[in-house]
């Protein structure tokens, strides 16, 4: 084994997020409703997370529902909220089994009772758990978040006017204090954006994009990702 396989094989980036985009493609291409995709892309969920504890991720975060998502058809939001709900009752027991700890990270105040009512129920029962944090990101927006801790942080030196925050200080305003960020951002279905996602987390985070639709999306697929990640030169403004 050359030394730099011998190299790059250990550099496992601590945080993994996920844009799963492209289940609508993926279920018109086989002439299926778009919420078909939703559901075969859970299968992809499921697979990434397995691939993460076994390659030694720490941390895994999916954008399952954006902000601008309540603007879609009122069927296909009931049937993705739905799906949400069924699919953290079913995987639960998984959490506990593999010492998962799950987070819900996002604006709650649309989700109902029912849904903030499992999101607390599993978040407890889990956050003694560390092998693995596994994130999912439900009525997130960049934007929001930048502001809801701008809003935050003003109250706070308000209160405490001989406070100085520091840019680093500033993260622990964001809906995120206490995850790190992501050092490697996915984004599936050839799309090559971020779509107001983690807009201050991902200042220096690595991007992979790949052409790969959602629901196909497996463990070789995630796997090819951290070995892309290992081979990159992460010199956040520096000179090496």
């Amino acid at each position: 084994m050359t030394k730099l396989l011998m190299e790059t094989e250990k550099r496992i980036p601590t945080h993994v997020s996920i844009i799963m985009d492209g289940n609508g493609r993926w279920a018109r291409e086989r002439g299926m409703e778009r919420t078909m995709g939703h559901v075969a892309g859970v299968e992809s969920v499921r697979a990434c997370t397995v691939a993460a504890i076994e390659e030694g991720v720490k941390y895994l975060s999916f954008f399952a529902f954006s902000e601008e998502n309540w603007n879609r058809p009122e069927g296909e939001v009931s049937s993705l909220m739905k799906l949400m709900f069924e699919s953290m009752q079913k995987e639960f027991e998984m959490f506990v089994r593999e010492g998962v700890r799950f987070i819900v990270v996002g604006d709650r105040e649309k989700l109902g009772s029912a849904m903030c009512g499992i999101i607390d129920n599993i978040m407890e029962a889990t956050k003694n758990n560390s092998k693995l944090t596994f994130v999912l990101f439900i009525s997130y927006s960049g934007k929001w978040d930048i502001l809801q801790a701008a809003k935050k942080m003003a109250a706070d030196m308000a209160a405490h006017p001989e406070k100085n925050v520091s840019e680093a200080d500033f993260g622990n305003y964001l809906a995120t204090a206490g995850i790190p960020d992501p050092d490697l951002l996915i984004r599936t279905s050839g799309e090559q954006r971020i779509s107001n996602y983690l807009l201050w987390q991902t200042a220096y985070s690595e991007f992979y994009f790949t052409p790969v639709l959602w629901p196909d999306f497996r463990e070789a697929d995630f796997k090819a990702a951290l070995e892309e990640y290992a081979k990159r030169d992460r010199r956040y403004g520096k000179v090496k």
